[in-house]
């Protein structure tokens, strides 16, 4: 029997991944250069070539299960829009919230808890 480990968390980003499922038009090409662009594989970029290809409002490249445990299939790549994404953000809030995630914890939305001692 093969077993599928998942990965521990390192980042918040790893175990939430609604930033990437929450609009079609989100993950959009801005500032790439044409190097950049021809990195991301072409499979993965909308028809349009104006950003990403997304099923529903969750982009391609994301796998996994939002909320669980996710990653980005071309992180290494992933256009800038991506990059510039901060976990707890406001728009990490709002993404989080549609998928019934709350705030991350130590957002300017929720305190962060006190230490347990």
């Amino acid at each position: 029997m093969e077993w599928i480990a998942e990965p521990p968390s390192p980042s918040p980003c790893q175990a939430c991944g609604a930033c990437c499922a929450t609009s079609a038009e989100w993950p959009r090409f801005s500032l790439e250069s044409e190097q950049e662009l021809a990195r991301i594989p072409p499979a993965l970029v909308a028809g349009s070539g104006g950003g990403m290809r997304c099923e529903g409002d969750r982009c391609a490249a994301l796998l996994g299960e939002v909320g669980r445990w996710t990653t980005c299939a071309i992180y290494a790549v992933r256009p800038l829009v991506c990059r510039d994404c901060a976990p707890g953000d406001d728009a990490c809030t709002v993404a989080r919230e549609r998928h019934g995630l709350g705030a991350l914890a130590g957002s300017a939305e929720q305190p962060p808890e006190a230490p347990q001692r």
